[in-house]
């Protein structure tokens, strides 16, 4: 077979109808998935979806459910100042489960700040330390570990989680992409 030169431009011409038809097929399948899929969808991975339910659920609550007492400044009249947390997961259990609304009881820590209308960080009320959820109720329970007059913040820790994550507690907070995530998510709500 011999290539001419008209075939060889029957090719180039091909390849190029070929490729937008390809690209029309790849644009079409975007738009039907991006159509399809829910917006409000959970993330795919278990331990996002957590993460996502953790923080939704501690940024929610009034800052005397993370079981800490604080002297918000803010007048009677005034909403109360939102609060804005980061999280860390340690585990859940049932361990094995691969949904959401499979998971009973997740160990964590939590760090938020309460942003109250221009308060640097440096200076908001802050809510840290490990915490307990319990992913069975509605809105899920909030336990967070405390030293009593008796017991020891370690020991209380030690009584509350399993050991595997008492054990991560003592030695893992944010990571640095949660905390970067957090100071720019409290500068927003405080309006610095």
């Amino acid at each position: 077979m011999t290539i001419t030169r008209e075939r060889l431009a029957g090719w180039h011409r091909n390849r190029f109808v070929w490729v937008a038809v390809i690209l029309l097929a790849v644009s079409a399948s975007a738009v039907v998935l991006t159509n399809s899929a829910d917006s409000s969808a959970e993330p795919a991975d278990l331990q996002t979806q957590i993460m996502t339910r953790m923080r939704a659920t501690l940024e929610q609550a009034d800052p005397a459910q993370h079981n800490h007492g604080h002297n918000l400044q803010q007048a009677a009249t005034e909403a109360k100042p939102p609060v804005v947390c980061g999280v860390h997961v340690y585990g859940y259990e049932p361990a094995e489960v691969t949904v959401l609304a499979d998971v009973q009881t997740v160990y964590g820590f939590h760090f938020c700040g309460v942003a109250e209308k221009q308060r640097p960080w440096d200076v908001a009320v802050k809510l840290a330390g490990p915490v307990i959820m319990n992913m069975s109720t509605d809105p899920p329970g909030i336990q967070v570990v405390e030293a009593t007059a008796d017991v020891k913040f370690i020991d209380r820790l030690r009584q509350m989680f399993p050991a595997k994550y008492a054990e991560l507690a003592q030695k893992e907070a944010l990571a640095d992409s949660e905390m970067a995530d957090l100071r720019r998510r409290y500068d927003a709500a405080a309006g610095l």
